[in-house]
């Protein structure tokens, strides 16, 4: 069941993604895909019932006893007077609750790597292990590309240390992203559609005028390109 549960919460980051307050399509769209994980969720409450471990009624119930348990500004007499307080006594009650050890106990190992990266380094900020403005990951950023240009040029490196340098690279490009207050899974996806959309304007454009993709040269793509871009900006 589990590839089943990823592929519809991806269909309902998509939906998400694809709201627009004038479409009310968009919107049954966001109606359908909540549904197709609220029944994975039901599913998998099933299959615990059968085997006779759980049910629904744990799932919601658990639910339900953590959010009381780990907001008692609102449910006990603990004072939080700011959105600051209230995540550091959740993290507080969640760290004695869990007996954890370490600032990256449970971070899931299956997050996709970019949402993987910015946790990390979101947990070890929280300990003081973090430039104090952005300066510090550009300038990271910039020492990174060098070492992997290094290795590049290396006629001894391999592909492991390839790897491991265009790896710190991403890491230090997610560490610019944190400071930013931006999301890099979000800022990457949109700029993935952004080149989807211009390479298929390049399609267009290369079939009315009788280009061959696949036989043209990169000078010819590029042009087709910039035009896409140009006109794609204007509008």
């Amino acid at each position: 069941m589990i590839p089943y549960l990823i592929e519809e919460t991806f269909e309902l980051v998509d939906a998400l993604t694809d709201l627009d307050d004038e479409d009310p399509a968009t919107w049954d769209a966001v109606i359908e895909e909540l549904g197709d994980v609220l029944f994975q969720v039901e599913f998998h409450a099933v299959i615990g019932a059968q085997s006779g471990r759980f049910g629904i009624a744990e799932v919601t119930g658990g639910i339900h006893e953590k959010l009381v348990r780990r907001h008692p500004h609102v449910f006990a007499d603990v004072a939080a007077d700011d959105p600051e307080t209230v995540v550091a006594n959740w993290d507080e009650i969640k760290r004695a609750e869990k007996a954890r050890t370490s600032v990256f106990d449970g971070v899931a190992r299956s997050l996709p790597a970019l949402a993987l990266a910015d946790q990390v380094m979101r947990k070890a900020a929280k300990v003081g292990f973090d430039w104090p403005d952005v300066d510090g990951p550009l300038a990271k950023l910039h020492e990174e590309v060098a070492e992997l240009r290094e290795a590049v040029d290396d006629e001894h490196s391999d592909a492991a240390r390839v790897a491991e340098e265009l790896g710190d690279v991403l890491l230090s490009a997610v560490s610019i992203a944190r400071h930013l207050d931006v999301d890099p899974e979000l800022a990457l996806r949109a700029a993935a559609t952004r080149f989807q959309r211009r390479f298929e304007g390049v399609e267009t454009r290369a079939s009315a005028s009788g280009v061959e993709l696949a036989s043209a040269d990169l000078s010819t793509l590029d042009a087709l390109w910039d035009e896409v871009k140009r006109a794609q900006t204007a509008d």
